[in-house]
Order: structure tokens, then C-alpha cells, then sequence
């Protein structure tokens, strides 16, 4: 069992990669036309500089890429044996999750993901959806229905700079919905994989 931290994520130190990858997400917004180059630069000096996740998140909040109506879905249905997408894949902006007998699970914690909000649409169905995410990322469930299995979030709610949201939205159906973060078991395959 690990403790949490008692001070919340904003208040974090920042590391490197922290600034990094603020910096990479302004850069690809003045790519886009979202900011021009005046504010560019005004952005990347204060990234650059800065000290805490606090003062890291105001600096890409606004900056959510416009999601095309005509991307297709990731589709998954959970059947009878239930289906379960893990280790690197790329997420897509939109994902359609039945859980059916066997149910879902999307495990976040090595997918590619460059995405600030990822929308969610989940019909629990019988067996469930379970969603496992990094630290630092958040869900929002307010569009979702309880259902008879109801919603069980547990993650500190908390949004680290850079980190994308989970827009979760439908029924969490009689086999309801988690959001968690890895356990230990999960934590320590982790670990394996990356000393390969």
C-alpha cells in the first residue's frame, strides 16, 4: 500500500520533463494557428520557468485540439469473453465501450496519447467497464448515469499539466464503471517490461 501525497499535485515541484512537455504542446498549438507567435514566446518563457505543476497547467488549459466530427470511434465490445486493450496502442479522441458478459478494460498507463480530452461513451452492460490511468490524469463523470452498478472513481481527481481528461458519458449498466489508477501487480509488470 503507498501513501498519498499530502500536498496536493499543483502545488508539485515540476520536473524537466514536466516543462518539456508543456513547452512540445505550445509549440504545436502555434503550429496549428491556435496562439500566434507573440504569445508563443510570452508562454514558453513562463514554462520555462516555472517552478510548479500550478503554475505549469494555466499555460496549455485553453488549448484543447478541436475534435473532427468525421474521426470514427475506437469501438469495444466486451461479449461474452470480454476484451481488453493494454500496453502501447494510440488512443483516439473518441472511444465506444460495451461491456456485454465478459466486459472492458482500458488500460491508459502506456498508451500513446497526445490528446487533452479523450470523450467516452460507455454502456456497462452486465459485466462492466473498467478504465486504469496514469497518475495525473483525471475523468469527469457528470454525463454518466449510475445505473444499478453505479461509478467507482478511485483517483485523486487531481490533473497534472500536459495530462489529458477522460470525459466519461452513457450508463454504467448493472456491472457498473471503475477508474483507478495501476495496481501493484500491474505496477510490477510495468517495472519488468521496462527493464527488458
Amino acid at each position: 500500500m503507498t501513501a498519498e501525497p499530502s500536498r496536493s499535485a499543483g502545488r508539485m515541484r515540476a520536473s524537466d520533463a514536466d516543462r518539456e512537455a508543456v513547452v512540445e504542446q505550445l509549440r504545436e498549438a502555434a503550429a496549428d494557428g491556435r496562439i500566434d507567435l507573440e504569445e508563443l514566446d510570452e508562454r514558453l518563457e513562463l514554462a520555462l520557468t516555472a517552478r510548479t505543476h500550478a503554475e505549469l497547467a494555466p499555460l496549455t488549459d485553453d488549448l484543447v485540439p478541436v475534435m473532427l466530427e468525421s474521426d470514427e470511434p475506437l469501438t469495444l465490445k466486451g461479449g461474452i469473453h470480454g476484451v481488453t486493450r493494454t500496453g502501447r496502442w494510440k488512443v483516439p479522441p473518441r472511444i465506444v465501450a460495451y461491456g456485454g458478459l465478459g466486459g472492458v478494460r482500458l488500460d491508459f498507463t502506456r498508451a500513446e496519447c497526445r490528446l487533452r480530452e479523450i470523450e467516452v461513451v460507455v454502456d456497462a452492460q452486465m459485466a462492466g467497464v473498467v478504465f486504469v490511468v496514469p497518475v495525473g490524469w483525471r475523468a469527469e463523470t457528470d454525463a454518466l448515469d449510475p445505473g444499478f452498478g453505479g461509478l467507482k472513481d478511485k483517483t485523486s481527481g487531481e490533473r497534472l499539466p500536459g495530462t489529458p481528461v477522460l470525459r466519461i458519458s452513457g450508463t454504467c449498466g448493472a456491472g457498473g464503471v471503475v477508474v483507478r489508477y495501476p495496481n501493484l501487480l500491474e505496477r510490477r509488470r510495468q517495472r519488468k517490461e521496462l527493464s527488458r
